[in-house]
């Protein structure tokens, strides 16, 4: 089996996978990180995105062993180093962007590399970039909201939905 080491949160890990070993199940099972999701194994859900060499991946539909020697960051490592939230935790919070929390840890990720690329999207591109990301319980309202807080912007003008 093959051996694989790459960087998470920071930290260097490594370990033997199975070549079919796909990396959301490395990260949960091997490294215990649980923060990343499998919502639907078929890379339609977006529970699982982390960041890989800074680029926001569906990690159930990459192999663990194409992230050897990569760069890789989950929701565990997403928090402030004192332990607080950081600024797109906190909006989801502060915004009602989370009720059963399944998706949260996909959607956050799926924020911070659409803030990365564009630091005050609209809502309109927040929405459309929010596209392979699914949540069954907040209708994407207050998500969105969260995002454009989180960006810096004035939202007290959007109404709750």
């Amino acid at each position: 089996m093959p051996q694989i080491s790459m960087t998470v949160n920071g930290k260097e890990v490594s370990g033997e996978v199975e070549g079919r070993t796909l990396l959301v199940d490395f990260l949960r099972g091997d490294l215990r990180l649980t923060g990343t999701h499998v919502g639907c194994d078929t890379s339609q859900c977006g529970a699982c995105v982390i960041h890989v060499d800074g680029q926001s991946v569906k990690s159930c539909a990459m192999f663990a062993v194409e992230a050897d020697g990569a760069d890789v960051a989950t929701i565990e490592g997403q928090a402030n180093a004192d332990g607080s939230l950081n600024v797109i935790q906190q909006a989801f919070q502060d915004h009602h962007g989370l009720q059963c929390g399944f998706c949260t840890p996909g959607m956050v990720m799926t924020a911070a590399a659409l803030l990365k690329e564009n630091p005050k999207p609209s809502e309109a591109d927040v929405r459309q970039y929010l596209e392979g990301n699914i949540c069954r319980c907040t209708g994407y309202h207050n998500i969105v909201k969260a995002i454009m807080a989180a960006s810096g912007q004035d939202v007290s003008a959007i109404a709750a939905e």
